[in-house]
């Protein structure tokens, strides 16, 4: 090997005296520890990183809305107004975007059934205050095949439970039946308001035309002599008269009345009347202005004879009531391919 003539001639190796190669070999095994322990640091720090303390490969990191319930969300955030504005804070996710980010799927919309968007008017016959507004409703009004009283005050069992009683309850709960399944529901007057009599049955038509109801039910008890049983729906026959024209609805409100008598039948064991309809639980009429004014699908359901103590029994108890009260709907919802 040629060295360059500026710079001394290395020493050989038996010129060295012992200290120094000892000292040499001290300081080449000291760089190189001085290299190494950097590298085996990193390497230890980065093992107990990714296995953890315990030796054991730890899940990955959860994300920072993984632990938030859907109430501690709602809670955070005042009504109207979304978590953390006004403090800097990022707005919070949409729906959508929460639910990617928690590895769930939104839940669909969902889909629109045969009752979506559709109206029932239900009609409780009479008003309990009609007995202290005679003169009231004595008014004639006209029905198209004549003139009539403008309502009447109903009948009532022998111990007094009048049948405008009766047919509000029923109603009452048929309209909370009916909006448990998504119906719209109209009834054309409630007790306890300021109407302290009537609708005059003009009026009662008209509510249910203005509504565009899809279905009207006029909830009734009979008052005939004791012994005559069972219920009867009472359908609107063919009329054009005056201001009645009930061609465009005889055909949907047999289809109705049909629904609701069979079903009334099977859900309070009732059987038809067995004084008129000849059996079937239908009869067609002409002489009630509540059907001949409706341009809607219409019937009234009487639903027992209030002056038979055994059909009395029958409609004084509320157990019953709610059975009549299912029938009607379920022919309703029969009725509008519910």
């Amino acid at each position: 090997m040629r060295y360059d003539d500026s710079s001394p001639a290395p020493e050989s190796r038996d010129s060295i005296s012992p200290d120094r190669r000892w000292y040499a070999r001290r300081s080449t095994l000291a760089v190189a520890v001085a290299v190494l322990a950097p590298t085996v640091l990193a390497g230890w720090v980065l093992t107990h990183t990714l296995t953890g303390t315990d030796g054991q490969r730890p899940g990955p990191a959860p994300h920072p809305a993984s632990h938030a319930t859907a109430a501690d969300a709602k809670s955070s955030a005042s009504p109207g107004t979304q978590a953390g504005a006004g403090t800097g804070a990022s707005p919070s996710a949409s729906p959508s975007a929460s639910a990617s980010a928690s590895g769930t799927a939104a839940a669909p919309a969902p889909a629109k059934g045969p009752l979506t968007d559709k109206t029932v008017v239900i009609d409780p016959g009479h008003n309990t205050g009609n007995f202290q507004h005679t003169d009231e409703i004595d008014r004639q009004v006209d029905i198209g095949t004549n003139r009539k009283e403008c309502d009447t005050t109903g009948t009532t069992t022998n111990s007094g439970y009048m049948e405008a009683e009766f047919s509000m309850d029923v109603s009452r709960r048929l309209r909370t039946i009916l909006e448990g399944r998504g119906l719209k529901v109209v009834l054309t007057h409630e007790a306890g308001t300021a109407r302290p009599w009537g609708p005059c049955i003009d009026e009662r038509a008209r509510i249910g035309n203005e509504a565009r109801a899809d279905a009207v039910v006029s909830v009734h008890a009979d008052g005939v002599s004791a012994g005559n049983r069972g219920y009867h729906v009472i359908l609107p026959a063919k009329v054009k008269a005056g201001g009645a024209d009930t061609a465009a609805i005889v055909g949907p409100s047999r289809q109705l009345g049909e629904r609701i008598g069979g079903n009334f039948s099977r859900t309070t064991g009732s059987a038809p009347a067995n004084y008129l309809g000849s059996g079937t639980g239908l009869v067609v009429r002409d002489d009630l202005g509540g059907l001949n004014l409706s341009t809607r699908p219409k019937v009234f359901i009487e639903c027992g004879n209030m002056r038979d103590s055994k059909d009395a029994a029958q409609l004084t108890s509320p157990e019953w009531r709610q059975k009549a009260a299912q029938g009607i709907a379920d022919g309703i919802v029969g009725f509008l391919g519910g």
